[in-house]
């Protein structure tokens, strides 16, 4: 496996514009499709959608994945069919674990603001598990501007679980100036949701996101008030 630093810029996602939603897909998603595109380690979703004021994600079904949402800005109103709900907002992660099977929906909360969030799906390391659901509220950690452990199979303190051990999602709020240590793994995707970084050599603005594979130690040099979100694994979802 080659060392290498793989820059993705905002502009050349596949992009899917619908009456409701504009949305803008990482990896291959639905009816977007490049075999050599389908997964960054155990990343294979990394959607960013804005949804319009009053719609929304009706109910739907989904099974064997780890799924975790993370809202930018807006109230996202969850709902599932095992008896889970509540509105997620900013510094208030969801986490899903689809099993053996779980039906849900995800409706923008408010009738005249739009939404703004990251869904993200991780491979799980077993099938057929009990679906699950959780939600935490990291704000309180993230305004230290510090790396945080939002979701992890490795067992973060703190963190939520899910069930692959080789992947762990990280966010942080970087102040301007600020030097962040990217967390060191086989495979590590860097997404910029907000603000303006550096990365060797490179800037990066929202939207944005670096592949790393067997890159070694590397930092970012936090340009403006940014929000980084990182998923380390340790192998990869397509072997």
């Amino acid at each position: 496996m080659n060392e290498s630093i793989d820059i993705r810029w905002a502009t050349n996602r596949f992009a899917t514009e619908l009456s409701w939603l504009k949305a803008r897909h990482s990896f291959s998603f639905g009816s977007h499709f490049d075999p050599l595109n389908v997964s960054h380690g155990q990343l294979i979703v990394l959607n960013e959608d804005w949804i319009s004021p009053g719609g929304g994600f009706g109910r739907h079904s989904h099974a064997d994945m780890e799924i975790v949402t993370w809202v930018l800005q807006g109230a996202l109103e969850h709902w599932d069919s095992k008896g889970n709900s509540g509105v997620l907002r900013p510094g208030l992660a969801q986490r899903m674990s689809a099993g053996s099977g779980i039906t849900h929906s995800e409706m923008n909360a408010s009738e005249t603001e739009p939404v703004h969030l990251l869904q993200m799906w991780v491979v799980p390391d077993a099938v057929g598990l009990e679906p699950s659901y959780e939600d935490m509220d990291f704000s309180t950690k993230l305004a230290t501007g510090e790396l945080v452990a939002i979701a992890s199979g490795q067992g973060h303190e703190g963190a939520m679980p899910i069930h692959q051990q080789g992947a762990v999602m990280w966010a942080c709020l970087p102040v301007e100036g600020q030097q962040v240590r990217i967390p060191e793994a086989p495979f590590v995707h860097v997404f910029v949701a907000r603000g303006v970084v550096e990365l060797n050599g490179l800037t990066l603005k929202q939207g944005d996101a670096a592949r790393l594979t067997q890159a070694g130690q590397q930092g970012l040099l936090c340009v403006e008030d940014s929000e980084v979100i990182f998923w380390e694994s340790q192998e990869s979802a397509t072997g």
